[in-house]
């Protein structure tokens, strides 16, 4: 009996040879990702473009292949940036893609730019690459919320507004003071993508399937084309490990939880209870129904948007713990959660830059606020301790005042220096000062405190490491 050939192509397949009948659609459709993955091309020519120069300089292609090799791509790349480029879901992903169109154009040139590299290594190439490339723009669009948030502290160095302890009023800070904590958690998420950026910044490519290649491949000379700092060391781990990508996800997850933070101050500023600050219309919506309404929607939706990142994260980390080395179809799975984390995190850091530059701050409000609650309590304490007077018998003394200025339904500030003297004959007209919400402020005077010469100093550093980064 004649042995039946298996189909010339089975669909354009790479692996065709071994299989005796064609993919199934459904499986086809369901393992396909160059619907996704196809936003990596740049970024996969960027690759092979190196890798092929590589394989000219060992000898394993030749110049006029290169050349070829150089050729088609450049054709490829128009036709994908002028969004002509044909992507076809019979070829799978955004690999072969591009492999068949340059074998299309260029013949058995570009059948021979996949020597000595496999699927697997190329895409961790190209992962690498493209947060590489995010990681970058997301430091970049940081600074420039960052320089928004101090040209906002600037204007308000001397406004007066409530801290708060579990959403008590606790003790008066300068609005600056308050709008820098974030600039300070906005400089540790800065350091973190930077530290990330060293770890992903290794080059998988050489590690082919999963150990290496027989061919004289010069990784070095790949890495330093591509501007890696150095190679990933084991060819198992380069293709099988996505742990970069999930720790760029913990930092977008931790970035976006101080712009969560963030977005509940201002949703509780702009509550008519508050009065605080106004957001540009521009960034609020109104009611269908209640004609009203000025609804917070950004911020708001940065809250729930912080919650899908960390989703991201979790099933990131998931999605990798219970895989065996080397390479599994598994982590095609992590392009989807990584790419709309990188997406949301730009979008998120652009608007919030151009929504904090539009915030209107009612001072009046931020002060009267700051005057209930007994704000300056503590420093009546402080007072009495500078005294002589155990800081837990002042706290005592300071309380019961307290008690006193409430049933009287007047601040702290409001009790005359006689009725103050009943519950320490040490408090004398000096207190006055000690009591207002200015001297509170100017009390606190050094590195860190929130006294308005320091908030000056902190903002003006801050500059200077910004203009520096």
């Amino acid at each position: 009996m004649q042995q039946q050939e298996p189909p010339a192509d089975n669909d354009g397949k790479t692996w065709s040879g071994r299989f005796e009948e064609p993919v199934a659609e459904l499986v086809k459709r369901y393992t396909a990702s160059v619907d996704f993955d196809k936003r990596l091309a740049e970024f996969d020519i960027q690759g092979s473009l190196a890798h092929a120069r590589m394989l000219q300089a060992v000898g394993v292609l030749s110049k006029s292949d290169v050349a070829d090799i150089e050729r088609g791509m450049a054709v490829i790349l128009d036709e994908i940036r002028l969004k002509k480029f044909a992507w076809s879901i019979d070829l799978e992903d955004v690999h072969l893609n591009i492999e068949k169109r340059l074998t299309d154009l260029v013949g058995d040139a570009g059948k021979r730019l996949h020597t000595g590299r496999s699927r697997n290594d190329q895409v961790a190439t190209d992962i690498r690459l493209y947060l590489r490339a995010a990681g970058d723009e997301t430091l970049a669009l940081i600074a420039a919320f960052q320089s928004r948030l101090l040209d906002l502290a600037d204007q308000h160095v001397d406004t007066l507004m409530p801290g708060f302890t579990h959403l008590q009023v606790a003790q008066p800070v300068s609005f600056a003071h308050h709008l820098m904590a974030y600039y300070e958690m906005l400089g540790r998420d800065a350091s973190r993508f930077s530290d990330c950026r060293k770890r992903l910044n290794q080059l998988p490519l050489g590690a082919g399937a999963l150990a290496g290649t027989t061919f004289p491949i010069d990784r070095a000379r790949v890495a330093k084309e591509l501007g890696f700092d150095g190679i990933c060391e084991n060819s198992l781990d380069a293709v099988s490990d996505r742990d970069f990508a999930i720790e760029f996800c913990a930092c977008a997850a931790l970035i976006m939880t101080h712009l969560s933070r963030l977005s509940e101050e201002l949703i509780l500023w702009m509550n008519p209870r508050f009065g605080f600050i106004r957001l540009a219309d521009r960034f609020c919506t109104g009611s269908s129904m209640m004609p009203q309404k000025k609804n917070p929607d950004v911020p708001e939706l940065v809250r729930g948007k912080t919650g899908r990142i960390n989703g991201h994260l979790v099933g990131l980390l998931t999605l990798m713990k219970g895989q065996p080395l080397a390479y599994n179809k598994d982590n095609q799975e992590d392009k989807e959660p990584l790419f709309d984390t990188v997406d949301t995190l730009a979008t998120t850091l652009r608007i919030y830059a151009e929504m904090v530059g539009g915030i209107t701050v009612d001072k009046t409000a931020m002060r009267r606020a700051a005057m209930e609650g007994y704000a300056t309590a503590t420093d009546l304490a402080d007072y009495l301790v500078k005294k002589g007077v155990p800081f837990r018998e002042a706290h005592e003394v300071v309380a019961r005042a307290v008690r006193r200025a409430a049933e009287k339904g007047v601040d702290l500030a409001q009790l005359d220096l006689a009725e103050l003297k009943q519950f320490s004959g040490l408090i004398e007209a000096d207190v006055t000062e000690k009591l207002s919400l200015e001297g509170s402020l100017a009390a606190r005077d050094h590195v860190g405190g929130t006294a308005p010469n320091q908030v000056r100093a902190a903002i003006a550093r801050a500059r200077a490491r910004l203009a520096g980064r």
